[in-house]
């Protein structure tokens, strides 16, 4: 596509897309393979998948938004033709195939990988699993919902939901850079099955497809389950969850451990720390190894906002793992075991707050899976792009809200005239 000519930190959209050319060969390999189920489509399957790629990258938020800048010129410049209806994107999403998709979001892994730009995490990589409802209606509902009788005093109500778990890769930082994390895949929540059997089925495809792509999986408390530790350790991955539940015969046992056994101390960021661990404990035997469990209690001070004073915060986590101390330090782990919440901050809250990955475009099963999976996609370009391309003196005190103006701008600037008379 042509670059139009302009300062260095300006055409981000057509620099982000001349990279994704280039890097990617992002229409000629990647989204050429995108298929749907159409026998004679008059508008091509590459031609919807461009288009949506771009709605994401400009976020714009809606398909409606998205047709009302059809009279810009950028788009018979990327598109070579006219911008597809709000209508036609959405009944083309709906008859997508899913896993052309997926092969596509393998090859960006696979170029990123030739390239070196997915450095581990000092000989261990991680990939954080968790589930995300994206919306709730109590009218709207298709094939794929799920449902749940809500009660209240005037009566009880049935809310129809989607849900999905999502798989958050975690690189290490290359020098002077932001670590990429990349969502590698999603599957959603099927009727009758919990979030645990949905990402069991998750990790399935991708461990098949992605073996050596990560060593760890991190989850939160619903995860310390035995199916799910075996699960794992079946495929030679080592399981890192939160242990909360004092039910748990094996929380109870390391519980008088504690008082026990003096603390080691230590620090992470600018907390002090207070760490026990305790390797091959045989208090799960459900499990098909020893476990290890570590806790650590973390002190830090705060100053409030209101008043100014300042205030000592204490905060106690437990995690259980099967990661052997010889791989790595209780140190290590707790660094781990925080990590989790990198698909909360830079996963889930990026996607539906920045990318309107929440927004039903099309209230069909097929099309809300697809859609999140060009989201993915969209994201892993467009931060390999900032991460790995643009200089640091062009980032350099930039928001994420620059860029995206900046790239709305390019589209919006380009709408011919006539379109703006009334």
């Amino acid at each position: 596509m042509e670059t139009l000519p302009g300062k260095e930190g300006l055409n981000i959209l057509r620099r982000l897309i001349a990279y994704s050319e280039k890097v990617f060969r992002f229409s000629t390999e990647l989204i050429v393979g995108v298929t749907d189920r159409r026998l004679e489509p008059r508008i091509s399957t590459a031609t919807v998948a461009k288009s949506a790629a771009v709605m994401f990258w400009a976020r714009m938020g809606s398909l409606n938004a998205l047709e009302m800048s059809c009279q810009s010129r950028f788009w018979k410049q990327w598109l070579g033709g006219p911008l597809p209806s709000a209508d036609t994107m959405g009944t083309v999403h709906s008859k997508m195939d899913a896993s052309t998709l997926r092969d596509a979001m393998h090859q960006v892994y696979g170029q990123l990988k030739r390239n070196k730009a997915l450095p581990d995490n000092r000989g261990i990589s991680l990939a954080i699993v968790d589930g995300h409802e994206s919306h709730s209606s109590y009218l709207q509902h298709c094939s794929g919902c799920l449902s749940r009788t809500i009660h209240f005093p005037a009566g009880d109500r049935i809310q129809y939901y989607h849900r999905q778990v999502t798989l958050l890769l975690v690189t290490g930082a290359p020098a002077n850079r932001e670590p990429l994390r990349i969502p590698l895949d999603h599957e959603p929540q099927l009727a009758g099955e919990d979030e645990v059997a949905t990402a069991k089925r998750l990790l399935a495809r991708v461990i098949d497809r992605y073996p050596r792509a990560f060593d760890v999986v991190l989850a939160d408390a619903l995860y310390a389950r035995a199916d799910f530790f075996n699960f794992l350790l079946d495929r030679n991955k080592h399981a890192l969850v939160v242990l909360k539940d004092e039910r748990r015969n094996l929380y109870q046992d390391v519980a008088g451990l504690f008082t026990a056994v003096s603390p080691v101390q230590g620090s992470f960021r600018s907390r002090d720390c207070l760490w026990w661990d305790f390797p091959d404990l045989r208090s799960w035997p459900e499990v098909k190894t020893p476990v290890r469990v570590i806790r650590s209690v973390e002190t830090r001070s705060i100053k409030r906002q209101l008043d100014h004073k300042r205030e000592t915060l204490t905060s106690d986590w437990v995690w259980v793992t099967t990661v052997p101390s010889g791989l790595a330090t209780v140190k290590r782990c707790v660094e781990f075991g925080h990590q989790r919440w990198d698909i909360e901050n830079h996963g889930f809250n990026e996607l539906v707050n920045g990318w309107h990955a929440d927004h039903v475009l099309k209230h069909d099963p097929v099309a809300i899976e697809c859609f999140l999976l060009l989201a993915f996609l969209t994201l892993t370009l467009y931060h390999a792009f900032v991460s790995l391309n643009l200089k640091p003196s062009i980032r350099k005190n930039k928001s994420e809200e620059h860029w995206v103006n900046l790239m709305a701008a390019e589209i919006y600037g380009a709408l011919n005239p006539s379109a703006m008379s009334p």
